[in-house]
């Protein structure tokens, strides 16, 4: 992947300076350099194992970098906690729903923990457009692993405050329709000057959007 050699070219978005990242005593990753700008998308390969989650977490600021730093906006992720949270959407591998609650009340709770005050409404509008429609108020745990998957992915819907996504995974467990309606998000968030990370083995989805690679 070719980069900027300096990465305050870049101070806009998300610079990852000489990382390297030690899990359970085995180095995944190290002097990783990345520069992601407005209206990019970067997609991140490997195989099983190669750390792709654990470099999604640290652009998150969820792991600290055995060595380098990460920054945002050209400032340390530390040093903006407050606001970060509210810049950012991170969305994990595995959908995190509580199974008790409704797809209405789990996109709601995701939303207000993300600092973001969404009406029923809205939030309606936005399962439905997931292909929820029918299933807003009934408990997670009865939904099959797709409509599962686009629960959690139905917050992009609602997303557009959020000028970073990260994405683990996002299509999988997606059929054509739903694969095709992910896409278009990542297209629109691009279209308005977000920037969007993303791990996924259906290259497919992405062949028309411009974007970098990493492989690890």
């Amino acid at each position: 992947m070719n980069t900027p050699n300096n990465l305050g070219e870049w101070s806009a978005g998300l610079a990852l300076n000489r990382v390297a990242c030690v899990r359970g005593g085995r180095r995944l990753f190290s002097g990783l350099n990345v520069a992601l700008g407005v209206g990019q998308l970067l997609r991140v390969a490997g195989a099983n194992g190669a750390g792709k989650t654990s470099l999604l977490r640290l652009m998150c600021g969820l792991l600290q970098p055995t060595e380098g730093d990460v920054r945002w906006r050209g400032q340390p992720l530390a040093a903006q906690r407050e606001t970060w949270g509210r810049e950012l959407v991170y969305l994990g591998h595995a959908a995190a729903l509580k199974d008790d609650l409704s797809p209405m009340d789990n996109l709601q709770t995701a939303c207000t923990l993300g600092g973001q005050d969404v009406t029923r409404a809205h939030a309606m509008q936005a399962l439905g457009e997931a292909g929820l429609c029918g299933f807003e108020r009934v408990p997670v745990r009865h939904l099959s692993q797709g409509q599962r998957k686009r629960c959690g992915l139905a917050r992009l819907a609602l997303a557009r405050h959020a000028p970073l996504w990260v994405l683990d995974e996002p299509f999988n467990a997606l059929d054509t329709t739903a694969t095709a309606w992910l896409a278009g998000l990542v297209r629109t968030q691009l279209h308005r000057g977000g920037s969007v990370v993303l791990t996924s083995h259906q290259g497919m989805a992405l062949d028309d959007m411009a974007h970098q690679e990493l492989a690890l």
